[in-house]
């Protein structure tokens, strides 16, 4: 596998390499702290797990962090879970994040963008002016460390500054996106009993406005621990009756007053997809949040305070805490909010060019989209200052490498990334001073013990096994809400190999350093003892112009055979008929393996997908396994319930 593609399509300049900011922290670290000098970015990263310790206090030092009482060591536990980081240090997340202000009071530290494309800076200064008049309010009404605050919101500022001024007085921030449904929404808030609900009237989408007034009446009788209800007028409405004006929130000079926690003590709470059964309730710390994403974002993605930092994300998604984390760096954070293709497939070209975005953050599904529907980003839109375009949601294949190479600029620094909710960061993807091959992740990241094992616990290089990650990072999660003894969190990541975190992805390590993602092990095609890749699949037969998207599911049947269809959403106008057949098999024979040609080829309305754009394998399994729907999917975290309806009614005809 190391040799399939040795020629790199990427290779940072010499000025590129020792301009970045992993360089001059490498060299910094081996002067103060022992790490090796020479040895380039494996010797450091090898370093930085064998180490751990002394890496995590080095980023702490070179980050400046702000101990408000000091740590006795970094790590007073390191077993997993469990790991105790930091014990005895107070800090606070939203001080840090703001520190900025003091410097460049002036800057942006915001661009808030929506579907007009026009961009409206919010300045270092005002930012910090409004978190804390709203910081005031929180306190003023009973809000104290540890309470939840909840935010019904889209991408927009106001979700900043809630954010933000929840994490200053100690508070636990939770967010939903408003395009979630009541039930979607009801699932994640009533596990958290949040005290304080902020919440717009509606949102812009696709060109549309979307009243969602009745949607917030039915969350506020059915969160009974809410003290206010804080409404945001997005399409001009007069605050319910009983409700706060934000505008009145947020209006006083004030200076915020940032409450000193504990490292470990809760900043957010993120959810997982909760496809089937209710979401988890993933808990992360103010200090490992802090530490983990100045890392991410100052060493990995490179950002500081003259960067431009955009990312397609919705506040229901984990990369929307990624995005906001980015002021940590003093770089200027863009919120875009509305459609990802509207007017057109180009407008997140569009928003790069009128941004100004140095770092250009989207999903894989959007560069094929753009790849498909023969979008020139280059051509098109004036992308001189991205000087690096980031994928996520899931791997990137080649052809879309080949394409941002082809079309945004051959001297593009490509990172695909991979990472998960539950740690709110990466585990693989950028390194600015590494070379970029083609459909691959260009290294795991400092201080992330990541291996790939076989089902017995043995390391393996360039073959497909078990994402693992041997060693704890400081953003695992602190618990999960409502787990008092910790079962379903072990029970989540520890159960198959003890103490080590297992994610549940499938991944191969080359044996020169880099990272190749196959998808997801939990709904793994493993037919004739061969393990294959779902995203390998979907990867060929999307090349294909008549497909839309694709679903491949691999069923073991009862009497030991193995079924593995391939469902096609086609292009209006295209029609499965024998010809497309044939190709669609072709193709995959030719570019994957004979095993790999499925038993059929279904055409279907649609995939569905997670209500953060993910398509569900397993879920659609459990149905054509039999599962009644309402026990093998969570309807309020699905995009379509209707489409699951057609896989449930398919799996009643074949049985």
């Amino acid at each position: 596998m190391s040799t399939v593609n040795p020629l790199p399509l990427w290779q940072p300049d010499p000025q590129r390499i020792a301009q970045a900011q992993i360089t001059k922290f490498q060299a910094w670290a081996a002067e103060h702290h022992g790490a090796p000098a020479e040895g380039g970015y494996a010797a450091l990263h090898r370093w930085s797990v064998d180490e751990l310790e002394t890496f995590w206090k080095a980023v702490t030092e070179w980050f400046d962090v702000r101990f408000s009482s000091p740590y006795a060591r970094v790590l007073g536990d390191r077993s997993m879970p469990g790991a105790q980081w930091f014990p005895g240090a107070k800090l606070n997340y939203a001080e840090h994040a703001l520190r900025a202000a003091d410097a460049r009071p002036g800057e942006p530290a915001l661009l808030h963008v929506d579907e007009t494309h026009e961009p409206r800076p919010v300045t270092w200064a005002e930012l910090r002016r409004q978190v804390g008049s709203l910081a005031a309010e929180l306190r003023a009404l009973g809000v104290r460390p540890g309470d939840r605050v909840s935010g019904y919101l889209p991408n927009i500022p106001q979700a900043v500054v809630a954010l933000l001024a929840t994490a200053a007085v100690g508070a636990v921030w939770t967010s939903c996106a408003p395009d979630f449904g009541a039930r979607s929404v009801l699932d994640r808030f009533q596990q958290v009993e949040p005290v304080v609900l902020f919440t717009v009237d509606g949102y812009r989408y696709g060109g549309k406005e979307h009243d969602r007034r009745e949607v917030v009446a039915e969350l506020r009788r059915e969160l009974p621990t809410l003290r206010a209800v804080v409404h945001i007028p997005l399409l001009g409405t007069t605050a319910p009756e009983g409700a706060l004006e934000w505008s009145d929130l947020t209006s006083a000079d004030a200076d915020p007053v940032f409450e000193q926690v504990p490292f470990d003590h809760p900043l957010w709470v993120l959810y997982s997809s909760g496809t089937t059964g209710l979401p988890k309730a993933i808990v992360q710390s103010q200090g490992g949040i802090l530490v983990e994403h100045l890392k991410q974002l100052g060493l990995h993605c490179d950002l500081g305070p003259e960067d431009r930092f955009f990312w397609y994300t919705s506040t229901g998604w984990m990369m929307w805490n990624f995005l906001v984390s980015g002021l940590l760096t003093g770089t200027t954070v863009i919120l875009y909010d509305g459609s990802p293709g509207f007017p057109d497939t180009g407008a997140q070209w569009r928003v790069a060019e009128r941004t100004g975005a140095t770092l250009f953050g989207t999903s894989a599904a959007y560069v094929m989209a753009c790849r498909k529907a023969g979008v020139h980003p280059s051509r098109d839109f004036d992308l001189s200052a991205v000087q690096c375009v980031a994928t996520t949601g899931s791997p990137l294949p080649p052809d879309g490498f080949r394409w941002l190479h082809d079309e945004v600029r051959e001297d593009l620094w490509i990172a695909s990334v991979s990472g998960g909710t539950d740690v709110c960061s990466c585990f693989a993807g950028a390194v600015p001073t590494l070379p970029v091959h083609i459909g691959e992740l260009q290294a795991p990241c400092l201080g992330t013990d990541l291996q790939s094992w076989d089902p017995s616990g043995a390391p393996l290089t360039d073959e497909v096994g078990e994402l693992v990650v041997t060693n704890p990072m400081p953003s695992m999660p602190i618990h999960l809400w409502n787990d008092p003894d910790g079962t379903r969190y072990h029970d989540s990541y520890f159960a198959m190999y003890p103490g080590v975190w297992r994610h549940g992805d499938w991944i191969t390590l080359t044996s020169r350093g880099s990272v190749i993602i196959h998808g997801r092990s939990d709904s793994t095609l493993n037919r004739q003892g061969v393990r294959m890749g779902s995203a390998d699949i979907y990867e060929a037969v999307e090349r294909l112009p008549e497909i839309k998207e694709s679903l491949v599911i691999g069923i073991e049947q009862p009497d030991g055979g193995y079924w593995m269809p391939l469902f096609v959403h086609l292009i209006p106008g295209a029609v499965l008929d024998d010809a497309l057949l044939n190709r669609i098999k072709q193709t995959i024979r030719e570019q994957l393996s004979p095993r790999h040609i499925p038993d059929e080829v279904i055409e279907v309305p649609g995939i569905p997908h997670t209500l953060t754009g993910k398509r569900i394998e397993v879920p659609v399994k459990r149905l054509l396994q039999g599962t009644p729907l309402e026990k093998a999917v969570n309807p309020g975290s699905i995009d379509d319930l209707d489409l699951l309806r057609f896989y449930e009614d398919l799996a009643r005809k074949r049985a």
